[in-house]
């Protein structure tokens, strides 16, 4: 196969960037994933709401084991050794030389400066043998730039937030909880909840304050590292906050919960791996996922679209729900070129994607007002229709429109929403810090809580529950004003009855 013919592998273009770009050693060792097809399909089975235990998987939806061992032939025949083999997650880690990968898969790799940090970073196509097209579905590992960005604003009283009123609240993920009517007599006992994190870290000792002060049962956290990453706290103007923000969210609201932070490099790689870890770990077993870090869509190559939204249907067969933040960058979520953009991986079908609201209450913490978050230009709710996947028969009756800028009609995001305006934030606890944090960075955790109270509540795991919230009338309080438009767009959305791409069908707090 040394000498076969090579081609394209589709979707892995990369274009060049305009800056200068350096040599790379080529001597040096990395690590790649190779992700392979499936048996099967695994649509029909989704289809049919089929659930499958995490041990049962491999043999129904994974890798064959003969496309397994060609992907080994073609890596050994190119001086690359294989690291791990999962057949469940459908992947091949190996490693090697940069030299022999470049020779092997015919890519492209330098070096590019970002604000004095060096990256490796690949361009053009990746080839693959033709023997092989049909049987790698994408290779990841060759670029390690960033992939994603958390989704959380930290509150700061000095600057200019619309709508800002002295004296609004702000709250613990318990408090909302109440506020919200969230299952009761349930605790989360029983279920663990899988959270994703692509940088920063916690102490123990914040988390054990944070509960302490609560007056609520600390709960189990577990660090699990995937690709090299690891729990690596430092401050709380890094991505520590968002690591705690998740914990103390998700584990104030179901407290005997076990807590799994999966901490990966923030590299597509990293991420796609965390995710298939967390979904076929058969160790900890998480029934629920909570991923606060994404990307607008344009920001992702057609292969990481596909193998991450085919990872996020493995989940929906596994009977585990996955909760991500929907942005915070409004309508335009964070691109400048003046379009109305989604972000990923809130937009794949099999995501219940979490929108953001500004919650207000009086002394009895009682709702006065909840509207669309949308405090300032660069401070509001993602939202929007995907330019990548087709609107989904769930949402054919919720009167998704098409594309802003497209007219293609996709699918629609958010699914649901909570409050996330910073101005009425969530109080954390952050390398000793007492902050106030804000962004469906925090939704998601909320979210995740509440399923795991529902799973603990049902005695079952209620997995993709999209197509039920959708099918059933009145499960969610609309959210009707305000809109996610910014000064980065031309355009945007606005809230009304029904669906909307701000904040969904609205509040979720129960589920039949």
């Amino acid at each position: 196969m040394k000498t076969a013919k090579k081609v394209v592998l589709k979707g892995s273009h990369r274009p060049t960037p305009k800056t200068e770009l350096k040599p790379i050693d080529s001597e040096a060792f990395i690590e790649v994933t190779v992700r392979i097809r499936r048996k099967r399909s695994i649509d029909e089975a989704i289809a049919k709401g089929e659930v499958i235990a995490r041990e049962d998987y491999a043999q129904e939806f994974g890798a064959s084991q003969e496309d397994v061992e060609a992907v080994e032939t073609f890596a050994n025949e190119h001086h690359l050794t294989t690291v791990l083999v999962d057949l469940a997650r459908r992947s091949v880690i190996l490693k090697g030389k940069i030299s022999d990968f470049e020779a092997a898969f015919a890519v492209n790799l330098n070096l590019q400066d970002q604000q004095g940090t060096e990256f490796r970073i690949r361009t053009g196509d990746i080839h693959v043998p033709a023997e092989l097209a049909d049987v790698i579905t994408g290779v990841f590992g060759f670029d390690e730039r960033p992939a994603a960005r958390p989704m959380f604003q930290i509150y700061k009283p000095d600057q200019k937030i619309i709508n800002h009123a002295a004296g609004t609240p702000s709250y613990t993920s318990d408090q909302l909880a109440k506020i919200y009517g969230f299952p009761t007599g349930v605790t989360g006992k029983g279920q663990c909840i899988g959270i994703i994190e692509l940088g920063g870290g916690y102490k123990t000792i914040d988390i054990t304050n944070y509960f302490k002060n609560l007056g609520i049962k600390k709960p189990v956290v577990k660090a699990v590292s995937v690709d090299g990453g690891k729990n690596a706290p430092t401050n709380a103007n890094s991505a520590d906050g968002e690591v705690l923000l998740d914990i103390e969210v998700a584990g104030a609201v179901a407290p005997e919960a076990k807590l799994v932070v999966y901490f990966a490099p923030n590299t597509d790689q990293g991420f796609l791996d965390a995710i298939t870890q967390a979904v076929h770990d058969t160790t900890n077993k998480p029934s629920v996922i909570s991923i606060s870090w994404g990307s607008a869509e344009v920001n992702w190559t057609p292969q990481a679209l596909t193998n991450f939204n085919e990872a996020f249907k493995a989940a929906a067969v596994l009977g585990v729900t996955i909760c991500a933040a929907a942005g915070d960058g409004g309508s335009a979520d964070g691109v400048t070129d003046g379009k109305v953009h989604v972000d990923f991986p809130s937009s794949s079908p099999y995501i219940l994607a979490c929108g953001g609201t500004k919650l207000l209450t009086d002394a009895s913490n009682k709702i006065t007002s909840e509207t669309v978050w949308h405090a300032a230009s660069d401070s509001a709710t993602g939202g929007g229709v995907s330019d990548v996947f087709p609107l989904p028969d769930y949402q054919a009756n919720a009167n998704v429109p098409a594309s802003l800028d497209t007219k293609f009609k996709g699918r629609g995001v958010p699914d649901v929403a909570a409050d996330a305006d910073p101005s009425t934030g969530y109080k954390v606890l952050v390398d000793g810090q007492q902050l106030v944090f804000g962004g469906t960075s925090a939704v998601a955790p909320l979210m995740a809580g509440l399923i795991a109270l529902v799973n603990q509540q049902k005695g079952k795991t209620v997995g993709f529950i999209n197509p039920t919230i959708y099918a059933t009338p009145n499960l969610c309080r609309d959210i009707t004003v305000g809109d996610n438009k910014t000064t980065k767009t031309t355009t945007g959305y606005t809230a009304g009855p029904g669906w909307d791409a701000c904040t969904g069908l609205g509040v979720l707090s129960q589920l039949p």
